[in-house]
């Protein structure tokens, strides 16, 4: 982006910020899709590896078009430093294990992704990494879990499926005072949302997948934090283990971050048209949109977001049977386990994403049989809501 004193809007950012041009000066950001680097002499090839002179090495660790997509997500995040990966998973696998060693303890929300969960409760132990999975909403229940060994705190927010709110600036305090870092799962907010940084957390990770990318093409993620913590806790863990990004996923994520601002306000306000139709729904148990004035939490997401959310939390009366018959009706929105896409779509998470629970562990989390997760696409909010709206009046 060109130099100047003016500090231009995040639409801007996302569209200029980091970009690498080549000598012939292109227009769109150019696709580095190449193994390795070569070198003038030996010399400039040990002072490269020595870091003693700047450039790229490698492209498990070290490539202009990813470079470019970490320049520029730091930028719109407002973070010191990022490290792109191969997935979202990916990313929090890594913001997780990077600052812990045996020995140290791990606290975080029960309300994660079933993935995120398996890390958590699963994966660390293996390694004498203990963990304890608390009520995010509770913060009293933070604090009772913390101690002298934990070193870090994680939690998403909004939480998925159920679409709860965390108050992160709090947890964050919470995470400070005992020592420990904060990390925060900031997909279901996105960038434009939400700045979990700017409310105290120290690393923040994406799936790319989603909204990011957003139209179902690649997948990626992302970690984001100071440059201190990215050098002591991630860069060399990345480095060394290998989740690397393709050059070529960096660049279709690169052009998706051009129009994010554009498909995440019009995602938001198709999902608040959904939610603002179905609500007082017979068919449904409960909604929950964090854009609502009844939403559970709706004095900490006003607070802390930006705006709603792409997505809504339906729980169709009559358990899985009556969901299975609202989701076999729709014909407009698919059904599928991704979010964020510029089709909408919709999930069943106690038989998908959160499968691997016990029903006694989804009943605790709201999740129960008739609970489905909706995510809004690009088509006209009238043909989505028509869609949903007939599907839910034949069940």
């Amino acid at each position: 982006m060109p130099v100047s004193d003016r500090t231009y809007h995040p639409e801007t950012r996302l569209v200029q910020e980091g970009t690498l041009r080549s000598q012939y000066g292109e227009t769109s950001e150019s696709l580095f899709l190449t193994q390795g680097f070569v070198y003038d002499s030996a010399e400039e090839c040990e002072e490269r590896f020595a870091s003693s002179t700047p450039g790229f090495l490698y492209s498990r660790f070290s490539n202009p078009t990813v470079a470019m997509f970490e320049r520029r997500m730091a930028e719109f995040e407002g973070a010191e430093a990022a490290r792109a990966t191969a997935t979202g998973m990916a990313a929090v696998t890594a913001a997780l294990v990077g600052p812990v060693r045996a020995g140290d303890h791990v606290v975080a929300a029960k309300a994660l992704f079933g993935g995120c969960r398996w890390v958590v409760e699963d994966f660390l132990p293996r390694f004498g990494v203990e963990s304890t999975l608390v009520n995010g909403l509770d913060l009293d229940a933070w604090q009772n879990a913390v101690r002298p060994n934990t070193k870090v705190l994680f939690l998403e927010s909004p939480t998925n499926p159920t679409l709860e709110v965390i108050d992160i600036a709090a947890v964050a305090k919470i995470a400070h005072a005992a020592g420990a870092k904060l990390v925060v799962d900031n997909v279901f907010a996105t960038p434009l949302w939400q700045s979990p940084l700017a409310l105290g957390a120290d690393c923040v990770v994406y799936s790319a997948t989603k909204h990011i990318d957003g139209q179902g093409r690649c997948m990626g993620g992302i970690i984001l934090a100071s440059e201190q913590f990215i050098q002591e806790n991630i860069h060399m863990l990345l480095r060394q283990t290998g989740p690397s990004m393709s050059p070529f996923n960096a660049w279709v994520l690169l052009k998706g971050l051009e129009t994010l601002h554009l498909r995440v306000r019009r995602q938001s306000e198709t999902a608040a048209a959904v939610a603002a139709a179905l609500a007082g729904h017979p068919k449904l148990a409960r909604l929950v949109y964090p854009g609502r004035p009844d939403h559970p939490q709706a004095a900490i997401v006003a607070r802390q977001m930006r705006g709603g959310s792409t997505l809504v939390a339906l729980d169709v009366a009559g358990g899985k049977r009556s969901a299975f018959r609202f989701l076999n009706a729709l014909k407009l929105v698919r059904i599928t386990n991704n979010l964020g896409d510029a089709k909408s779509l919709v999930t069943h998470p106690a038989t998908t994403t959160h499968q691997r629970l016990t029903p006694e562990q989804r009943a605790e989390l709201g999740i129960g049989d008739g609970l489905v997760r909706f995510s809004a696409g690009l088509e006209h909010p009238d043909d989505v809501v028509g869609d949903i709206v007939e599907a839910l009046e034949s069940v």
